[in-house]
């Protein structure tokens, strides 16, 4: 066949690679203008000329209702004034809003029997026609009940043997999404960069044509510039598709006097960038002495939908939620739609749309790359969330009846398709049950004590049914095993180091018999806009010098050892072996659950202080020392802090780090433990540093409850967010703009309708009051902010301290040494 087509040897793969890159989404969503479905193209020949196809809209006429006599000089997207061909914006984001009705429906459940008999009542026999009908009952009666029986007769209509909910977010959505949100940045494209009077197209379409007269395949472009000869491509999530740039290339080939320019709202990542050049190179090949034929634009936006909540029909979720943790036996599953006391957002979306396991999630995000014609999913896609990095770092909008908004931090996946976010649902339930653990918890509570001598001090029985609790004492252990590993010398440098300067007993080094603990450094926080914004969150690692009973028989001690060497052990400690575990606390990855808990811990704190200055609707659970909403969950449902403490001795008396000193060619084992976060000491920056350092992280905060893809600045740092919102546009905390209603006809009754007119002001689906900007005048509250919700300075809690210390209960860290014959 490729013979008799003449596809020359190079196009070969190429087709075959565009081939596998989803060629069906683009017909199935939006179909591809031109291209003969009738078989008769099979055997038609290649491309050999093309044309523009008449009858598109000039831009100004299609996105902004009138027309310009003239085109202005300033028309047109800037280029790179060194010269290269790709140009970045160096201004702050902007926002764009686009309709997303049918989110408002995303708390339906699976059609029952009795909703398929129904749905399909008007034409049993015909589902295209069933959903038709449905849709012309719900645009005239305005009733939410009619909206969802046309959606579900729109999902009997799908025959791909879909799952409810895989098709009403992949295909019912998405083609929601890609109709608004793709022509709603074109819109602000059009506005922003002035593409407007005669010489400027949009949704151009270029036919490509065989030698005889037949169209063989088609292009659509965002734009095209007569006079300048340039097609122009909008993505509003800055990606761009092996298939569209197959076609790029063969129109550049037939088209020579033609150029290109990929315009993105998005960071372009590196492999996005590097399709550009490769293309720009390629172009430039074919026509020498051509200047960057093929160009580049990134202007930073933010895309936020609009949708009105409705009561019984959209989804809200428990996290986050005061109103809805009941006691224990509230899931987010048992609240189902009717509920309205929970949270919903970006964020809660993004949660609930990816996948429980990496299979699933690669899953979902072939499929939402196969129906995304226009590059209008998150950067990334549904992957492309790191959720194991994600914290939370915005809490505000707190007061009586308003519940909590908030906003969580974290990072782009750099290979979303081969390896996609998943679990973020753990992630998710582990931050809101932590923050609600702190909340009902005293701070007396909030340790964990790995210690030989005090079997029955590990941690306190109520803290040990959470699984903040675990967390903390899971990271004991596992800061044990790192010291151990820290010290090993064939390993570190600095394990060597102390290891030669360690004191001696009959030529053997001496084992740091040393107290270690987490805790928390001052964070850095700013505290304005009605909520507090958690900037750096650091831990450290302590130490002090301690003796303990226990040990391993046959083991040897340096029993004998003065104050001046152990001091001296205390300070190698320090400077050899702490910065290695505080570097691993606070950075990797297996810590990450432990820095997520803390960073609850911050903001627990700072509801604690505003519910003591005006009781809040957290008031009643704060210091009730009752857990039993937030219990340990799966798979931990069944882990016990014996389980720990067993494994924690079994390592000690079967080691933990094995290696061979070169002291006398023995082999020694160790091990050591503790976590303290009845501390939470805080410093409020000031706002002028604030200012400074975090440039624009208030905005990005704010566009975090109401947009999907809220990037920090240029960075692959994501801002993701959510709040309380009540159902019908009541939006408790709210903007002071009013919340759009939903279109009422006839009955009376909100439409929900895919067709409502674009309202000035977006309607949240993230709900919650907007981090506001401060007044002028408001004090500023700098300096350190190291308190309890009850006033109590719990940097100097002494009385806690001395009781705990007299108890023996402080957080203990052990090592010990046993020699062995090599």
């Amino acid at each position: 066949m490729n013979t008799a087509l003449r596809i020359p040897e190079r196009w070969r793969l190429a087709g075959r690679v565009l081939a596998a890159f989803g060629i069906a989404s683009a017909v199935t969503v939006t179909g591809l203008p031109g291209v003969d479905t009738s078989g008769t193209a099979v055997a038609a020949g290649p491309a050999v000329t093309t044309k523009i196809r008449p009858g598109a809209k000039r831009c100004d006429e299609r996105n902004l209702g009138k027309t310009y006599g003239t085109t202005p000089r300033d028309s047109g997207f800037p280029n790179d004034p060194l010269g290269g061909n790709f140009n970045a914006s160096s201004s702050l984001p902007k926002n764009f809003n686009y309709k997303l009705p049918g989110r408002a429906y995303d708390g339906l459940g699976p059609p029952t029997a009795a909703d398929k008999a129904k749905a399909m009542s008007k034409f049993p026999n015909n589902t295209e026609k069933n959903y038709k009908a449905w849709q012309k009952v719900a645009d005239a009666s305005g009733d939410p009940a009619d909206r969802a029986m046309e959606i579900y007769a729109r999902f009997f209509n799908n025959n791909e043997g879909l799952t409810f909910d895989h098709w009403f977010e992949n295909r019912y959505i998405r083609n929601q999404t890609n109709n608004s949100k793709g022509s709603a940045f074109e819109r602000q494209l059009v506005k922003d960069f002035r593409l407007i009077g005669p010489d400027w197209l949009c949704e151009v379409t270029v036919d490509l044509i065989d030698a005889q007269g037949n169209v063989v395949d088609s292009r659509r472009y965002d734009a095209y510039n007569k006079k300048s000869k340039e097609f122009n491509e909008f993505k509003s999530n800055s990606e761009l598709t092996n298939k569209q740039l197959g076609k790029d290339r063969k129109i550049a080939r037939l088209m020579p006097d033609h150029k290109f320019r990929f315009t993105g709202a998005k960071p372009f990542t590196d492999g996005q960038k590097k399709k550009i050049n490769d293309f720009n190179r390629y172009v430039s090949r074919l026509r020498p002495g051509a200047v960057n034929p093929v160009r580049g634009n990134q202007r930073l936006y933010n895309s936020i939908p609009q949708t009105t909540p409705i009561r019984g029909y959209s989804r809200y979720d428990r996290w986050f939620a005061p109103g809805c943790q009941g006691a224990g036996t509230t899931t987010l599953a048992s609240l189902g739609s009717a509920s309205t006391c929970g949270t919903r957002g970006p964020l809660n979306e993004r949660i609930n749309n990816s996948g429980r396991t990496l299979n699933e999630a690669k899953q979902i995000q072939a499929g939402a790359r196969r129906f995304d014609p226009r590059g209008t999913l998150p950067r990334g896609g549904p992957g492309g969330v790191d959720f194991t990095t994600m914290e939370l770092r915005y809490v505000g909008g707190l007061g009586k009846g308003k519940g909590m908004q908030y906003s969580m931090r974290a990072d782009q996946m750099p290979d979303p398709d081969n390896d996609p976010g998943y679990g973020g649902q753990t992630r998710m339930n582990l931050s809101s049950d932590a923050l609600f653990t702190w909340l009902a918890l005293t701070p007396d509570k909030f340790w964990v004590n790995l210690n030989p001598d005090q079997p029955d001090k590990v941690m306190d029985a109520t803290f040990g049914k959470t699984d903040a609790g675990r967390v903390l004492l899971e990271a004991d252990l596992m800061m044990k095993h790192d010291f151990a590993e820290a010290l090993n010398p064939d390993k570190h440098v600095e394990g060597k180091r102390y290891w030669d300067t360690a004191p001696r007993r009959n030529g053997i080094p001496c084992f740091p018999g040393t107290r270690f603990w987490i805790e928390p450094e001052p964070a850095k926080v700013r505290e304005q806009d009605g909520g507090i914004y958690i900037l750096d969150s650091p831990m450290k690692v302590s130490d002090q010098w301690l003796d303990v009973d226990y040990h391993v028989p046959g083991s040897t001690e340096c029993t004998d050892l003065t104050k001046a060497e152990k001091t001296a052990i205390e300070d190698s400690v320090r400077l050899n072996v702490i910065p290695l575990i505080q570097d691993r606390v606070n950075k990797d990855p297996k810590y990450a659950d432990l820095r997520a808990v803390y960073n609850a811990r911050v903001a627990a704190e700072y509801i604690r202080q505003q519910d003591a200055k005006s009781p809040n609707d957290f008031h009643k659970m704060i210091n009730s020392n009752d857990v039993s909403a937030w219990p340990l969950r799966a798979p931990n449902q069944n882990w016990t802090r014996d389980q720990v403490w067993n494994r924690y001795m079994d390592s000690i008396k079967k080691g933990i780090e094995w290696f061979e000193l070169k002291y006398g060619g023995k082999v020694y084992q160790q091990g050591v433990g503790g976590v303290d976060f009845s501390k939470q000491p805080k410093q409020n920056i000031t706002r002028t540093r604030f200012n400074v350092e975090n440039r624009d992280l208030d905005n990005t905060t704010r566009n975090s409850t109401k947009s999907d893809d809220a990037s920090y600045r240029d960075t692959d740092t994501l801002y993701l967010g959510g709040g309380p919102a009540k159902a019908n546009g009541s939006d408790p905390g709210g903007d002071p703009a009013p919340t759009p209603k939903p279109t009422h006809t006839g009955g009376g009754k909100p439409t929900g309708k895919p067709t409502d007119p674009v309202t000035p002001q977006p309607t949240r689906s993230g709900g919650g009051q907007a981090p506001a900007t401060s007044a002028p005048n408001t004090p500023d509250p700098d300096g350190d902010l190291a308190h309890t919700g009850n006033t109590v300075p719990i940097g100097l809690i002494t009385g806690i301290s001395a009781a705990l210390v007299a108890a023996g209960g402080t957080l203990w860290w052990w090592m010990r040494r046993r020699r062995t014959t090599g």
